[in-house]
């Protein structure tokens, strides 16, 4: 008897990514800020992720993190959905923003805390002194 399991296979893996991409589609869209991550914000698995966590936090932005690596489908489907190859990615109210580098660099410059406020996301400005 031929082994049925390997004919659907194409299927469940397609069911997996339309249901990993409705997942992902439902975050970005009812968060106003989602980070797909290695880890947790609490303890973050990646040096990238764990930098992301930390601009976040330094800058009091109330975010949702989402772990990819407990779900396969979803740490392949969020590489899909953004067509970008990398972990973390941080989305602002349903908007790609970028990956550790491009979110690191716009912090520094200051762009980062302008687009969240922008974008109606309260942002924490360090008093000087």
């Amino acid at each position: 008897m031929p082994n049925r399991g390997s004919m659907d296979e194409p299927r469940e893996q397609g069911k997996i990514m339309s249901n990993a991409h409705a997942f992902i589609d439902n975050e970005v869209k009812t968060n106003d800020v989602v980070l797909f991550m290695k880890g947790t914000p609490q303890f973050p698995m990646c040096g990238f992720s764990g930098q992301v966590v930390q601009i976040l936090d330094y800058l009091g932005v109330p975010y949702k993190g989402v772990n990819v690596l407990e779900d396969d489908g979803i740490r392949q489907g969020i590489k899909d959905y953004s067509n970008w190859p990398t972990i973390p990615q941080l989305y602002v109210k349903g908007e790609f923003v970028g990956g550790c580098d491009i979110v690191r660099e716009m912090f520094q410059s200051g762009e980062l805390q302008s687009h969240l406020s922008d974008k109606g996301i309260a942002v924490r400005v360090p008093e000087k002194g």
